[in-house]
């Protein structure tokens, strides 16, 4: 990802998260922090997916819509802060594309899991993935229907 792509991230968050879309500003903020873990999907020739990850701390989730002002020095988890694709991206493989990218991104940082938090019903895809839900429950923040959701990873 690029600076020139938050736009076009930002209308991607805006076509498929809903009520759980997130300002070009966090975005931005996540490239400028943690370059290393945000990417784009193209398809003919225009942006039709992308993920954003960053290490983080195990035992939450950062704020919706919110800039995190930093990364702890203290992280102990890879963060997959999100993942879209338009409609044109799905089927086509991008999706375990992404998740072979996370869990590449996890272990080459040291992570021992991944963490995330399902919003819209996408519990069931991450469950279906190997993650498992944190015991906590629901995301602090997030409403009624999310989750915290961890995979250990095998090294």
């Amino acid at each position: 990802m690029r600076k020139d792509d938050v736009g076009a991230v930002t209308a991607i968050s805006d076509a498929v998260h809903g009520d759980f879309t997130e300002p070009s500003s966090v975005y931005a903020e996540r490239l400028e922090l943690y370059p290393a873990g945000c990417f784009v999907l193209e398809h003919q020739d225009a942006i039709a997916g992308y993920l954003v990850s960053h290490p983080w701390l195990r035992e939450s989730s950062p704020a919706l819509g919110q800039p995190l002002g930093a990364i702890p020095g203290d992280t102990d988890t890879y963060y997959l802060h999100d993942i879209a694709l338009l409609p044109v991206a799905r089927g086509t493989g991008a999706g375990r594309g992404a998740i072979a990218l996370i869990k590449a991104q996890a272990l080459t940082g040291g992570f021992p899991d991944i963490t995330l938090t399902a919003v819209n019903g996408a519990d069931r895809f991450w469950a279906a993935q190997g993650f498992t839900y944190d015991e906590g429950g629901a995301a602090d923040g997030y409403g009624e229907g999310t989750y915290r959701m961890r995979l250990t990873l095998d090294r």
